[in-house]
């Protein structure tokens, strides 16, 4: 009876957290730019600039952008964490969770837990935008879904490494300027935005070594052709490592720091 009475109450502080950290989000602009306005703009700028350049017309453009743009949406959702709970443990916040009769683990886990949201978030302005554009995936709409739960996956993979860091840097702006970095380099050094046949000699060798590139290809490849390849099953056991490995290493050093 008390385990069960401790569980009921684990999930119930978890949900508390998940909730202020999404009311944090809706209320705080630079949060909700994150999920929303930076996919849309990127979506738009990158469609409209570069289509015509790259594949002749916006149109033949939307099947290579939309792809990266997701992902690179998704990752830039996903480094928000780090930022949020780095500003948490620095204003002393944490220091009032201590005092509350609530789990431990609670702030952190409510943080990873209303993440999921803003990558769903971030993941469905990206398509939508595309859509409102003009870009239809050739594969059935089971396959858009699919990719959303995979991407999604992926992303909140990734969100266990940006509180690792926001955990151990000095201050948020640090952790900002690290995940903005991080967000550019994966993405402009993919396949997110050029056909990777258009690259040549090193710039081509990086992009192929690239993990980002993984991702991006198995999603062209259910979004245009309806098919799960190798690739993306690469993609959900790296997406698993990934937690596996930093999962237990956010929760050591959250602990320390509580």
């Amino acid at each position: 009876m008390n385990t069960q009475i401790r569980k009921n109450n684990l999930i119930a502080n978890v949900a508390t957290m998940a909730y202020r950290n999404l009311l944090k989000t809706l209320h705080n602009p630079d949060k909700l730019l994150d999920v929303i306005v930076q996919p849309v703009l990127f979506m738009v700028m990158f469609g409209y600039l570069f289509g015509g350049a790259i594949s002749g017309n916006v149109h033949a453009y939307l099947p290579i952008i939309v792809p990266g743009i997701l992902m690179q949406a998704l990752i830039s959702a996903a480094s928000g964490s780090g930022s949020q709970i780095s500003d948490d443990l620095h204003s002393g916040i944490y220091d009032r969770f201590k005092s509350l009769p609530i789990a431990n683990i609670a702030p952190l886990a409510g943080q990873l837990f209303a993440d999921t949201l803003r990558l769903l978030i971030a993941a469905v302005a990206s398509l939508i935008t595309g859509f409102l554009m003009g870009w239809r995936p050739e594969a059935p709409f089971q396959w858009v879904l699919v990719v959303l739960l995979l991407d999604v996956f992926l992303g909140w993979a990734l969100s266990w490494i940006f509180p690792f860091y926001g955990l151990i840097a000095k201050s948020s702006s640090v952790v900002e300027s690290v995940s903005l970095m991080t967000m550019l380099l994966l993405t402009f050094l993919s396949n997110a935005f050029v056909p990777l046949k258009s690259l040549s000699g090193v710039m081509k060798i990086v992009v192929e070594i690239n993990p980002i590139t993984h991702v991006i290809n198995s999603t062209r490849s259910m979004l245009n052709q309806g098919i799960w390849t190798n690739e993306a099953w690469i993609v959900l056991i790296a997406g698993v490592v990934v937690v596996l490995i930093f999962a237990p290493l956010t929760v050591s050093v959250y602990n320390k720091k509580n």
